[in-house]
């Protein structure tokens, strides 16, 4: 069996939504002078062997050693364009964690964002008791994604390797995921059932169920759904609801900003609400919230879907982080980057 086939079939593995939802999570396979890695917005359980796109290891190790603009709208396009020149093939455009799949040694990485390992990153106490479950991982806090994530997790597992001779076996992300290297795939299969064992072992410790109760959805409301198509026009051109459950507050992860927005609206369906919340937010939101649905709008019927899936999810860890203390939110910072970063409003465009 190839590499490639081998990272597809893992790709598989580890694309279902117990790992990841829309088109979250990445992999990637190396040899010494090329970079197989997912296209940017596509599915881990689509890919095949043509789908991933090929990058010359030397086109991304320039990146490292580049002095990047200070401005983050001029340095994320820098590294979008030397990406972009790293390309071999017309595959798509590259995942932009490519140049941090780059940094492992191991041949083979599937970084995903599985509810159950971000019950714990997403917690008040995530750092504390991943070093006590997981003392082979490098914990990580919040930082951007793309280049400035790269860069310091590149450092940090430098370290690592000068400490400890090797790569970390788990690399974990606070309010975002995590990524697990290995040369074989048999590996990358072992530490992945090791921490979904030992995290579901932690929820039933502390009496914890893992999936979300959703309560039984009311017959569908037709002038329900007249107001909100008039209230929000083309942007809720399609609806997806689901029976009432405990919406999050706050931005979670990236991924929830990405296809759900950071805030639902949770107000009474009049024109004034409405325009209150555009006014402040700039933009209308993809999850609303009645007494008797949770709905998830969008200009297709995969946006909605996908929305009512990411606001479930982001429920569901409201619900596992408290086994670990509480949920912590993504700052106002850490939001705003995310809400105007151009790569991921082209990751939500492909979704």
């Amino acid at each position: 069996m190839n590499h490639l086939t081998t990272i597809v079939d893992l790709s598989h593995a580890f694309g279902s939504t117990d790992y990841v939802k829309g088109g979250g999570g990445n992999t990637s396979v190396k040899d010494d002078t090329t970079l197989w890695v997912k296209p940017s917005g596509t599915t881990l359980a689509g890919l095949t062997p043509d789908t991933f796109v090929a990058m010359s290891r030397t086109g991304i190790n320039a990146l490292y050693g580049v002095t990047p603009p200070t401005t983050p709208d001029a340095r994320e396009a820098l590294v979008k364009n030397m990406m972009a020149d790293a390309v071999e093939n017309d595959a798509g455009r590259p995942s932009v964690e490519a140049p941090l799949h780059n940094a492992f040694e191991a041949t083979y990485v599937v970084h995903t964002h599985p509810a159950l390992v971000n019950g714990m990153t997403c917690a008040r106490d995530g750092e504390a008791t991943c070093r006590r479950l997981f003392p082979d991982a490098l914990w990580v806090e919040y930082i951007d994604p793309g280049y400035t994530l790269c860069m310091q997790v590149r450092d940090r597992m430098a370290q690592w390797r000068r400490d400890k001779g090797h790569d970390p076996a788990l690399l974990v992300l606070k309010n975002h995921g995590i990524f697990i290297a290995a040369d074989t795939a048999d590996e990358i299969h072992a530490l992945y059932a090791r921490v979904m064992e030992t995290l579901r072992a932690e929820y039933a410790a502390a009496g914890i169920g893992t999936t979300l109760a959703i309560a039984p959805a009311p017959p569908t409301c037709d002038d329900t759904e007249r107001t909100i198509r008039a209230l929000f026009g083309e942007d809720a051109a399609f609806l997806a609801s689901s029976g009432p459950f405990g919406v999050a507050p706050g931005p979670i992860t990236p991924d929830h900003l990405v296809y759900a927005k950071a805030f639902a609206f949770t107000e009474a369906l009049t024109p004034e609400a409405a325009a209150r919340y555009r006014d402040e937010r700039g933009y209308a939101p993809k999850v609303i919230v009645t007494a008797e649905r949770v709905y998830g709008i969008g200009t297709s019927r995969k946006n909605a879907e996908l929305a009512l899936e990411f606001a479930e999810d982001a429920a569901l860890l409201l619900q596992l982080a408290e086994a670990f203390g509480g949920i912590t939110y993504m700052s106002d910072a850490h939001r705003e980057f995310i809400e105007n970063w151009e790569v991921e409003s082209y990751r939500a465009k492909q979704a």
